[in-house]
């Protein structure tokens, strides 16, 4: 099944709500960056959560940027989502090995540790808007939950979740998003919360093999759950050669001139999606002949 996302209402319009099924973009994602489980099971909540919130955004142009930075053993994580449902993303340190968590199950937020979340959103504007909190848990979901909260006054609840099979490639992941809106009746607030509540955890959704529908009917139905749209959702990065010569000439004139002194042709490697971009010293010539014409 392909991953998408799909957009929904509930309760007259009080709540609205995301749901993702995510599995493909954070298998890619495992496979291009050679992620260890922990690892995997990291980026895969940020990516699905990122591509959650990009459709949040309007612009045709917005792009939505979340990061983290803990003092854990992976360093941290940056993930930038646009409003079309394509998200790209990286692990600072994506081969760190740690043992279960408590509960038996993958220690993200030890692998994180304390720290910082950011979240930037270019929206056009002369500055993007940016808001950042300290990590709550190192979780993601619990730390977005309370992003919202704090930094958006958006009453939240968001459950992500990545399932690995034995082999070590993604087996499920998906997550939801539910927010009330400011004109939430009293009754709605207390009724949702209860039901929340009462959920076992996202995992065991999506181990069900849930579908996004499904999800959120279970959580939802209720209320008058009403389905809106379905967005594609894909892991996509839009490197390309010419991006990353504008990445080399911003170095400056006097490291370029070091790199052609040496005599040898350079990689550089995209950090969201690994792509390997090669030039030569006649490539790396021209572009000093490009910034002295300018």
């Amino acid at each position: 099944m392909a991953d998408y996302i799909v957009r929904a209402s509930a309760a007259n319009n009080q709540i609205r709500a995301f749901a993702a099924t995510t599995k493909e973009m954070v298998e890619y994602a495992r496979s291009v960056h050679e992620t260890s489980p922990v690892a995997t099971a990291a980026l895969g909540r940020l990516l699905t959560a990122a591509t959650m919130m990009g459709i949040m955004m309007k612009g045709d142009k917005d792009l939505l940027t979340l990061q983290i930075k803990g003092d854990g053993p992976i360093g941290g994580l940056t993930v930038t989502a646009n409003s079309k449902g394509a998200v790209k993303g990286y692990v600072k340190h994506p081969e760190v090995m740690l043992p279960p968590s408590r509960s038996g199950k993958l220690d993200v937020g030890g692998a994180i540790g304390a720290g910082t979340l950011s979240v930037i959103k270019d929206m056009g504007l002369k500055e993007p808007y940016s808001g950042q909190i300290r990590l709550i848990s190192g979780e993601i979901a619990e730390d977005l939950t309370y992003y919202f909260a704090a930094s958006e006054q958006v009453p939240s609840a968001v459950a992500l979740g990545v399932l690995m099979n034995k082999n070590n490639t993604v087996k499920r992941a998906g997550g939801f998003i539910i927010q009330l809106l400011p004109f939430a009746e009293e009754e709605v607030i207390s009724n949702l919360e209860a039901k929340i509540g009462e959920l076992s955890g996202i995992t065991d959704l999506l181990d069900q093999d849930m579908t996004p529908e499904m999800v959120l009917e279970h959580v939802l139905g209720e209320f008058g759950l009403e389905i809106l749209d379905r967005v594609p959702a894909a892991f996509e990065c839009d490197c390309d050669k010419e991006r990353v010569e504008k990445a080399i000439i911003s170095i400056g004139e006097k490291e370029i001139r070091e790199m052609i002194e040496e005599n040898e042709p350079i990689e550089v490697n995209c950090q969201f999606c690994n792509s390997h971009y090669y030039f030569s010293v006649e490539e790396l010539n021209d572009i000093l002949k490009k910034m002295k014409r300018r």
